[in-house]
């Protein structure tokens, strides 16, 4: 992606969150009165596919599937820490309380439940930042796969704001940050190999 292309998307996103956070409570409410047994099914299953664990070791057998692509992971794992770390690091500063922590609309308890204290405030969603940071390594290296996994990432996403467990604000957010992470990974792996240098050293001795 351009430069120019990106600064222009990136500040379309800026402004939506900014619009997005005047509007959040109502948006999460809204979004609430849409929910029936079929949904929630459907819904879970996509939480429960977007955990952290799952996405890692799914990217990291899709890179060992292409032999020729392997080089990749190194900076993807890179990718998913740099994400685990910059959302830890922005929920802690932030400390946004969930919109079921606010009594906005209420939770399924498993959800509630699951919720460790660690990771319990709002802003930025994890799962989102931790799925659109491949899109960058994905849309390099698999070209026709990014836009399933771009789909995949806005429906965990939206599924994050129907349970209640983030604003919408906190979803854009997250996903811009985590697409910025994975650009910037791949713009300077691009630029000076570093990790693919490691790679040679270390599995091709």
């Amino acid at each position: 992606m351009k430069k120019q292309k990106l600064i222009v998307i990136s500040m379309l996103f800026v402004i939506s969150i900014f619009i997005s956070l005047y509007f959040d409570s109502q948006i999460v409410k809204g979004v609430s009165l849409l929910r029936n047994n079929f949904l929630n099914e459907c819904f879970m299953g996509i939480t429960f596919v977007s955990s952290g664990i799952i996405i890692f070791f799914f990217l990291t057998s899709l890179f060992l599937w292409q032999g020729h692509k392997r080089k990749w992971i190194l900076p993807l794992w890179f990718t998913l820490g740099l994400s685990v770390i910059v959302s830890f690091l922005l929920k802690f500063s932030v400390q946004r309380p969930r919109p079921f922590q606010l009594g906005i609309v209420f939770i399924m308890p498993v959800l509630e439940k699951s919720s460790h204290l660690i990771w319990n405030f709002s802003f930025p969603s994890f799962q989102a930042m931790l799925a659109f940071c491949a899109v960058p390594i994905l849309s390099k290296e698999f070209p026709k796969f990014k836009y399933v996994w771009i789909v995949f990432a806005s429906f965990m996403a939206f599924s994050r704001v129907y349970f209640g467990l983030h604003f919408l604000s906190d979803v854009i957010a997250g996903g811009l940050i985590g697409y910025l992470l994975g650009w910037f990974v791949v713009k300077t792996e691009k630029e000076n190999k570093f990790w693919g240098r490691i790679w040679k050293k270390v599995f091709r001795k």
